[in-house]
């Protein structure tokens, strides 16, 4: 009784835990140096309780309650999008988002389940620091495994990834080797390994349970020295971009009384002067559908307009927005990005025929697509633009000055493998991209969490690829990323202005580039079998 009661103390304290891991996932509250700390200590702790249940079942309702609060605090900021701005009434905004959490959390509780049952019952009892490694080396792999089948199975829903929690910090410059989920088994490997030194009860197993936390350091540490390799080269000549941030609010981007003044307010700040007479910009980047309306709907003087700006700035314009066309007479929708000059036609900015152009292509269910049997759920909220078609993995990128612009729009770049198919080569598009560009409008989530954790998924990006990173957002947070991941400049979020940057584009390939997820996934499956195996021969010893 008295055991029972101990782990049910246990239970119930990984519900706080899970809500602090999801703090580690963007500065605020927390400062950014800790975020590192934070999550490795905060699973170790979970991966502790892993190891000391009684039995797998115990295990998995322990995963499940850490993944559970951990998402729903972690994705909070999808109750302000339902309804704030979706209409959705509170108590059934909030029941999505629990309900969300919940199904997000099966994945954890896999995962603390496959790590149970394979470590058996003799994790804080072993006389072999090999198996101890090992055991540390399974809960990663478990923990990796899972975070893939999460952001793949369903179109995926990788956000909130424990890698995007090491954009700094010691393992940060294993991103352009292994990638984000790399870097995830990295840090499940370190929490594995604390866990199992903890789990330990004499000197002797102490010893032996200090070798995996040496591993983890031994890893950080060629973390640090891989940050002194250059991955990429510099290509052509540095050009001057300018990022706009209208700051438009939500509630007044689709209101047809005040789409004007929103249109207006983005003019405005496109057309500003350069601050310096030889920091006129080059490209000009607008936001994710900074005019909400398909190219078809806009008066031909809404686009003289912008035509006339490019003019007056000599720049080339790349700017979000739906478009509608009628390929064999049928009609397609998609949420799009085009590249534009004083010298484009305006029949081609009407009727969508546009050389330079982008497709989205990794739509957000609910959003952008409607689940199938969640038409009912789509309709009871007030959002419009709701079901676009799908554009390729890899599509014609833009060709500007020197530079090869690869753009994506918003929640595209969460997913680090199809980022990547813009920077290699193609046989069908020519070169891979030498600078990456998001567009992306978050101001559906208000000042939330959500802008400063796509802002850390951006670096990561930036890191995998070895490539500056532009973004230009509604709302923030609007800023300009090196290809080591480091953020240069950027806006204060919620608030209306420019960006003008000199910006390097780089060439030359990462290993991730080249290899993308298939050496993490290969060894983490490889661990697995082992633990399999090495299971299966222990009972047959027994």
């Amino acid at each position: 009784m008295k055991a029972l009661q101990h782990f049910d103390r246990r239970l119930a304290g990984l519900l706080p835990l899970g809500a602090v891991h999801a703090l580690s996932f963007a500065p605020g509250p927390l400062p950014h140096w800790i975020l590192p700390f934070v999550q490795i200590l905060t699973l170790a702790v979970l991966a502790f309780f892993v190891f000391k249940a009684a039995t797998t079942a115990q295990a998995a309702l322990g995963g499940f309650l850490f993944g559970a609060s951990h998402f729903a605090v972690g994705l909070y900021w999808l109750y302000i999008s339902m309804h704030d701005y979706g209409g959705i009434a509170a108590p059934m905004a909030a029941a999505a988002v629990m309900l969300l959490a919940a199904a997000l959390a099966l994945y954890t509780t896999l995962a603390s389940a496959l790590a149970r049952y394979l470590a058996g019952h003799q994790a804080h009892t072993l006389a072999s620091y090999k198996r101890q490694v090992l055991l540390a080396a399974i809960w990663a792999s478990s923990w990796t495994l899972f975070e893939w089948l999460r952001g793949t199975l369903f179109t995926g829903l990788p956000w909130l990834n424990i890698g995007y929690a090491h954009v700094e910090g010691m393992l940060a410059s294993w991103a352009p080797v292994l990638g984000v989920y790399g870097l995830a088994w990295l840090a499940a490997f370190a929490a594995g390994a604390i866990a199992l030194l903890a789990c330990s009860k004499d000197t002797a197993n102490d010893a032996k349970a200090a070798v995996g936390v040496g591993l983890a350091i031994v890893s950080g540490l060629i973390g640090i020295a891989l940050g002194h390799v250059a991955w990429s080269k510099p290509q052509g000549e540095p050009m001057v971009v300018r990022l706009v941030q209208g700051n438009v609010p939500q509630s007044e981007k689709f209101d047809p009384q005040l789409l004007q003044n929103g249109l207006a307010a983005y003019l405005e700040l496109a057309e500003l002067a350069p601050k310096e007479p030889d920091g006129a910009p080059d490209l000009i980047v607008l936001p994710e559908t900074v005019i909400p309306l398909f190219q078809d709907r806009i008066a031909p003087q809404i686009w003289q307009q912008w035509l006339a700006v490019a003019q007056e700035r000599n720049a080339k314009i790349i700017m979000g927005i739906p478009l509608h066309d009628r390929p064999n007479n049928t009609d397609r929708y998609t949420n799009s990005a085009i590249a534009f000059d004083a010298s484009t036609p305006l029949h081609a900015l009407t009727s969508g025929a546009i050389q330079l152009r982008y497709d989205k292509h990794h739509l957000v269910p609910f959003g952008e697509f409607v689940p199938p049997g969640f038409r009912w759920f789509v309709d009871s909220m007030q959002i419009p633009l709701g079901d676009f078609n799908r554009g390729p993995v890899r599509q014609p990128l833009f060709p500007i000055k020197d530079q090869i612009i690869a753009p994506d729009i918003c929640y595209e770049d969460v997913f680090g493998e199809e980022i990547i198919e813009s920077v290699r080569d193609s046989a069908s598009f020519g070169p891979g991209a030498n600078i990456l560009v998001n567009l992306s409008n978050l101001g559906w989530f208000g000042d939330s969490w959500a802008l400063r954790q796509h802002l850390q998924i951006s670096r990561m990006r930036a890191l995998e690829t070895a490539r500056p990173m532009l973004r230009a957002t509604n709302t923030g947070m609007t800023a300009a990323i090196g290809p080591n991941g480091v953020v240069r400049a950027a806006l204060e979020p919620m608030s209306k202005g420019v960006l003008d940057v000199e910006v390097q584009g780089m060439t030359g390939l990462t290993p991730y580039v080249r290899w993308g997820n298939i050496p993490v996934l290969m060894w983490s499956g490889l661990l697995l079998l082992l633990g399999f195996y090495l299971r299966k021969k222990s009972r047959l010893a027994v």
